[in-house]
């Protein structure tokens, strides 16, 4: 109904209650926001210590010899708009004896007033109500989620009970372990407008930041890119679910990945492969495209052959004849155009950056410098060219560390060494916005607008 009707309404004596109805039905909703909770209470019973408590433990076990079940109880109050999903994340133990050909059933419970503390196999509350979803085997040092949306519709307090038919049961970590304590991803709200696109590269590891990039991604919707070096040192499986998992990870199921060369220390880059699955595409070539909404995204691999001539250059051809969107942005690792001192320019994408810029394309975005660095468009030769130039952002800003800057490339407009973030791109239709967003405590920003060509 437009405002005309709502005027017309007016006039003819609309109640005030009945013109509060029909603004609030064509309000605009809200966007997409994704909120992580830990437990507030979790433990586990075990029938051959019948009158044990295990609340402080850092263990949660399910078996079906000895019967261990396990609870968890979260406290959601902070959501302001409708639940879209949520899921249950729950990582298992790094020892041997964690893994299992069965990672147990989830169930609700309607007991929400049991205590961490003072549960025992002798007094568990009633695992009694809808399955929720099970896992199948499962492998120590892992993460593995449950869609408990049928479960969390809004705030409040919920439990969840877990049991196994095995009798090679499988341990997940408690909430005492910190980082690997369970977790419930609450998404709230839709996405409106143009799509986003959302990412950084060179981001997780051992004393990184990654948690303060992570927190931002929390906030924003859309899809989520990377830009390689997404786990160190080398990219194991392992790393991935240390580092990656309890932060970036919380959104694998929006994330399409790149690889970077840290990737590759592990031969065959298999920790990537078997982290994003089908997400990584063709773990014989790692390069993929899609559409999202009026763009052609195009995600290289800076790791295989892709000089002129090449089967990944060939293809990049190919793919860009194909497609029918008006607006294009490749991505990969190492950046074409840098001012940074670790990493020279790498001239080995000059082939590509011609196959791009003959096809027009708009944007390519790269990581592997530790920074964030705009460059104005620019030609295959490296000259502005704001006619058919393709604009190109370094944003290895994920989380790993700071890099310095040399002198300034020719088109350098914009430069920042000391501020990890996301870089986000709003794809209208024949135009994006660009806004590289800062972690908590810094100030540094860019951001701006340019039509597609």
């Amino acid at each position: 109904m437009g405002n005309r009707h709502l005027r017309m309404l007016g006039t003819a004596g609309l109640t005030a209650a009945l013109a509060a109805a029909l603004l609030t039905a064509i309000a605009p909703a809200a966007a997409a926001a994704t909120t992580t909770f830990t437990p507030v209470a979790d433990t586990y019973v075990d029938s051959s210590s019948p009158g044990t408590n295990f609340g402080t433990s850092g263990q949660l076990g399910v078996d079906n010899s000895p019967v261990k079940r396990t609870f968890l109880k979260f406290t959601v109050g902070t959501l302001t708009e409708p639940v879209t999903t949520a899921k249950l994340r729950v990582h298992t133990d790094d020892t041997a004896g964690a893994k299992s050909n069965n990672g147990g059933t989830f169930k609700s419970m309607t007991d929400t007033t049991w205590s961490e503390t003072g549960v025992t196999y002798t007094n568990q509350p009633a695992i009694d109500g809808a399955t929720l979803g099970s896992l199948g085997a499962v492998s120590r040092n892992t993460w593995y989620e449950v869609d408990v949306t049928s479960l969390v519709t809004g705030n409040g307090t919920f439990s969840i009970g877990v049991t196994s038919p095995s009798n090679d049961g499988a341990d997940y970590d408690s909430r005492e372990t910190g980082g690997t304590a369970p977790q419930l991803v609450v998404t709230t709200g839709t996405q409106t407008g143009d799509p986003v696109f959302v990412g950084a590269g060179d981001i997780a590891g051992a004393g990184s930041s990654q948690e303060a990039t992570a927190t931002l991604l929390d906030g924003i919707p859309g899809t989520v890119y990377t830009l390689g070096d997404n786990a160190y040192d080398s990219g194991t499986l392992a790393e991935y679910n240390t580092y990656y998992d309890p932060t970036w990870g919380r959104q694998k199921a929006r994330t399409k990945p790149a690889p970077g060369n840290h990737e590759y220390n592990t031969p065959g880059a298999t920790g990537y492969y078997t982290y994003f699955g089908a997400a990584a595409g063709d773990p014989a070539k790692g390069y993929y495209s899609y559409d999202l909404g009026n763009w052609h995204i195009i995600t290289i691999n800076s790791e295989v052959a892709h000089t002129a001539g090449s089967v990944q250059e060939q293809w990049l051809v190919a793919d860009l004849a194909a497609s029918t969107k008006p607006c294009t942005l490749a991505l990969w690792h190492k950046p074409r155009w840098t001012s940074g001192t670790d990493h020279a320019p790498d001239t080995s994408f000059g082939a590509m950056w011609q196959d791009l810029y003959n096809a027009n394309a708009d944007v390519v975005l790269g990581g592997h410098n530790h920074q964030y660095e705009r460059f104005a468009p620019q030609n295959p030769s490296g000259q502005l060219d704001t006619a058919r130039g393709i604009r190109e952002f370094v944003a290895g800003t994920g989380g790993r560390s700071h890099y310095t800057f040399g002198t300034p490339q020719p088109n350098s407009e914009v430069r920042n060494g000391d501020t990890f973030g996301v870089l986000k791109l709003t794809l209208h239709n024949n135009s994006y916005d660009w806004q590289f967003v800062p972690e908590a405590g810094k100030t540094f920003t860019d951001s701006g607008t340019t039509t597609c060509h």
